[in-house]
């Protein structure tokens, strides 16, 4: 395709996909729930039937967090793992009109005495989750229980006006997002930090230059350095966290013991042994409820085209 044909068809798909988000957060929102439920189950079902290119990658990759699984075992896997990723979204188009009983009640925490010392301690906390369950609505409950603000980090999207919205959307439920380009995250970050106050990261894919190689689920994979850096730099206590879902409207949160700097070692060392120990967290999360892992993009080196493609 030439780059005359390109840009116009860019464009259109561009507009195409921001309009579909508009119409979720505007339409969704105000469907009665059990309807709003019915229609992300039945739309998780077609696309999953669909087998495309999403569908194809998350089994895949569920199928290193269950190496023994049946063929049959991996497509019931997949296709729990779609309603819970349809879930995910269903819920984030309606958060922003529940009321703060209902985002209290749609969320249970093991362990919080975990987070919530160490903001009274008055020392830096950073939450570092994988992509389980509903980590907006974890974020939404930070906000509205706690009454705590937090920063967190935001990939730019394309169209710019999908980006815009997310910005908005996440803003809107008492979060403070920055762009992950630009350079000037992590100095904001560790200024949050030293002033006893709360970061939270979605931390379980790096595929650039900067990530950090760990061992996961028995093959290497890259997740970032920045959980890692921060606690370095600041003293703050970077906690692992995993969520998930069951039968219930209540999502499941666990605050796992802290992630501790190594007593020696150089900074690119201590970042590996604390990054490490970020995906061995995740990894007990994963594995207990594999159906809530929303990978559906590559993550494991092994699974790279050989150009390095990062879809």
């Amino acid at each position: 395709m030439s780059g005359a044909e390109g840009g116009p068809r860019a464009g259109l798909k561009d507009r195409l996909t921001d309009g579909l988000y508009g119409l979720g957060w505007s339409a969704v929102k105000k469907l009665p729930e059990p309807a709003a439920q019915a229609l992300f189950r039945t739309l998780a079902d077609q696309v999953w039937k669909r087998r495309g290119k999403s569908v194809l990658r998350l089994e895949s990759n569920l199928a290193r967090v269950v190496p023994d699984a049946s063929p049959a075992r991996l497509a019931a896997l997949s296709k729990a793992g779609m309603r819970s990723y349809m879930r995910y979204w269903m819920e984030s188009f309606r958060l922003p009109t529940w009321s703060p009983e209902r985002i209290r009640a749609g969320i249970d925490v093991t362990d919080v005495h975990r987070l919530t010392g160490g903001l009274g301690a008055g020392r830096g906390v950073i939450l570092a989750l994988p992509h389980l369950g509903n980590w907006d609505l974890a974020g939404a409950w930070v906000t509205t229980d706690l009454k705590v603000p937090f920063t967190t980090v935001a990939e730019r999207l394309k169209p710019e006006s999908l980006y815009d919205r997310f910005v908005a959307y996440r803003e809107g439920l008492g979060m403070e997002v920055l762009p992950h380009t630009g350079g000037s995250a992590f100095g904001t970050l560790a200024r949050r930090l030293r002033d006893g106050g709360l970061v939270c990261l979605v931390a379980d894919r790096d595929l650039s230059a900067s990530g950090v190689e760990v061992q996961f689920f028995g093959d290497t994979a890259r997740m970032p350095a920045g959980p890692a850096l921060l606690a370095q730099q600041t003293g703050a206590l970077l906690l692992p966290v995993t969520l998930r879902y069951d039968e219930t409207p209540v999502m499941k949160a666990r605050i796992h013991p802290a992630v501790e700097v190594p007593e020696s070692g150089t900074r690119t060392e201590k970042t590996s042994v604390m990054t490490q120990a970020l995906a061995d967290a995740f990894a007990t999360g994963i594995a207990e409820h594999p159906e809530d892992w929303h990978m559906l993009q590559r993550l494991w080196l092994a699974d790279l085209e050989p150009r390095g493609e990062q879809s």
